[in-house]
């Protein structure tokens, strides 16, 4: 499949799970396609929660194959307080799984990268009377 092709297959893909989402308003939706090969996603949501959620993805097709370059999911309160943020950020390389990994706001755990589905769940489930 032509690298183009697979970029818009993940595109709408992220579009389906956005209009599928609950409780949610797009502030921002920035599709950047620097090559038909590589693009850069930049998403700003709010959730009826209070939750603010920012998805940041480079993406790559190499090989056919899509590829996350990079990644950073951060979902905040209405207070600024960091609920929870998955990153690929190099900086916790005693993490098993590294440099994947999740913010939590007093600890940092292994995980992979979730799917952005998974990302609008997790932000949409999260309680108002949650401490953070």
């Amino acid at each position: 499949m032509p690298p183009l092709s697979v970029l818009a297959r993940y595109l709408q893909e992220v579009e389906v799970a956005l209009e599928q989402a609950q409780g949610v308003v797009i502030d921002a939706y920035v599709e950047e396609l620097l090559t038909p090969a590589r693009a850069n996603l930049r998403i700003r949501l709010r959730f009826d929660n209070g939750r603010l959620l920012e998805i940041n993805e480079a993406l790559v097709v190499e090989q056919g194959a899509l590829q996350h370059l990079d990644y950073r999911y951060h979902c905040q309160d209405r207070d600024n307080r960091l609920v929870f943020r998955y990153d690929s950020t190099p900086h916790f390389p005693d993490l098993p799984g590294f440099p994947f990994h999740k913010h939590l706001p007093d600890d940092t755990l292994p995980a992979e990268r979730p799917t952005i589905a998974a990302v609008l769940a997790e932000a949409a489930e999260t309680k108002d009377d949650v401490e953070c």
